[in-house]
């Protein structure tokens, strides 16, 4: 018993009581309880200490990173002035200097055409003949009309004089002499009136023989020999169309917002996708100096030069017209801030502090745009700003940016 005493650490005692061993008992288990407890304790405090610590660790850590993160890193730019030389290429579509169908004023039939499509011809030159009977006999009639005019107020002018000699004898009334001489006058006009007739007509006739207006080249006729030719434009169809081709008209639609840089003489150069490595030189002859409600666009028309004649009426071309320096300062297109307010651009001052300013914008350059009013040369733009930019940001310029 001694021994086990001895090998468990615990006294002896008297074995003359059963209450005395087993109050010992019980003190070296709560002695031993105490012990562990504390450990445990001391274990539990420990570990939470080192929890603690490595939270406020990493709390700390997440609040620098938040700090770093928090601030916003952009590339700026300043705004230049508009380059001085700007090309702006617009479609346009040749047409003759002078382009006119020409129709009939006779009315009859066709004798006979003497030149066809693509031949040049001088003015005057004979293009066409037309047999109108009708009109030959009705300036016959015209001519004999006048002839009996003619002799009518003959006629009328002897009677007249013989009654001014009988009326001085006083033979005859002053009121027949007056009639003789209404009839005088009358025959007069009677005259008068058939030569206008006659003269008009043989106008008229004179519309048989169809010649060119002006010098060109025939683009198109539209009549053979024996077909019906009805007088005028309205109902008839034209004969032929003749086109004057050296120099060439082109016509092209200006916006709006380059139409104040155009200006009269201005030099333009004119290309054709089918003559590559061809450029043709013209002016700017005149403005229409009005801005078309329907298109906002003003129409422009170029004189072109076309001696050789390579250039043809009807062709699609490109115009370019080099325009000056509209004197306004222009921003990288991506820079613009579109809010329901309006356009806006990001600005930062030297501390780094967001200002998102409105502006008017002028003209889309490509990958630049003018801005009218709202910036200076000396403000830096925020390049590709994020939608949720705001006024008061703070963000960090990335140094080496243009």
């Amino acid at each position: 018993m001694s021994q086990r005493h001895e090998a468990l650490g615990i006294h002896p005692i008297a074995a003359d009581g059963e209450d005395g061993v087993e109050l010992l008992r019980r003190r070296q288990v709560l002695r031993r309880a105490r012990i562990v407890t504390v450990v445990a304790l001391v274990l539990l405090a420990l570990g939470s200490a080192r929890i603690v610590w490595m939270r406020m660790a990493n709390a700390q850590a997440l609040k620098e990173d938040a700090v770093v993160h928090a601030v916003l890193h952009v590339r700026v730019a300043s705004p230049q002035a508009a380059k001085g030389a700007q090309t702006l290429t617009l479609p346009g579509t040749l047409q003759g200097f002078v382009q006119s169908p020409i129709a009939a004023r006779a009315s009859g039939y066709l004798k006979r055409w003497t030149h066809d499509i693509g031949a040049r011809v001088q003015k005057g030159e004979l293009l066409a003949e037309i047999e109108t009977p009708e009109i030959d006999q009705q300036l016959s009639q015209a001519i004999a009309a006048r002839g009996q005019a003619e002799a009518t107020l003959a006629l009328a002018r002897s009677t007249a004089s013989r009654w001014e000699a009988l009326r001085q004898k006083d033979v005859v009334s002053q009121q027949d002499l007056d009639e003789r001489r209404s009839a005088v006058a009358a025959a007069t006009a009677n005259l008068a009136a058939a030569d206008a007739n006659m003269q008009r007509l043989r106008q008229t006739e004179a519309f048989k023989r169809i010649v060119a207006p002006f010098s060109g080249v025939i683009t198109r006729r539209n009549v053979d020999v024996g077909d019906l030719i009805d007088a005028g434009s309205g109902g008839g169809r034209a004969l032929f169309t003749l086109a004057q081709t050296d120099p060439l008209r082109v016509y092209v639609n200006v916006p709006q917002s380059y139409a104040q840089l155009v200006r009269t003489g201005q030099a333009v150069s004119v290309t054709q996708a089918e003559l590559r490595g061809r450029r043709f030189e013209g002016k700017v002859a005149r403005t229409a100096g009005a801005i078309d409600t329907a298109s906002r666009q003003m129409q422009v028309e170029v004189n072109l030069p076309n001696p050789d004649g390579t250039l043809l009426p009807g062709a699609y071309v490109q115009v370019e017209l080099p325009l000056p320096a509209s004197g306004t300062l222009t921003v990288p297109g991506n820079a613009l801030i579109f809010r329901a307010e309006g356009t806006r651009v990001a600005l930062v001052d030297a501390q780094g502090k967001v200002r998102l300013q409105g502006v008017t914008l002028g003209r889309y350059l490509g990958e630049s745009v003018e801005i009218v009013d709202g910036v200076s040369t000396s403000d830096r733009v925020v390049l590709n700003p994020p939608d949720s930019l705001a006024d008061g940001d703070i963000v960090s310029v990335v140094k080496g940016a243009a």
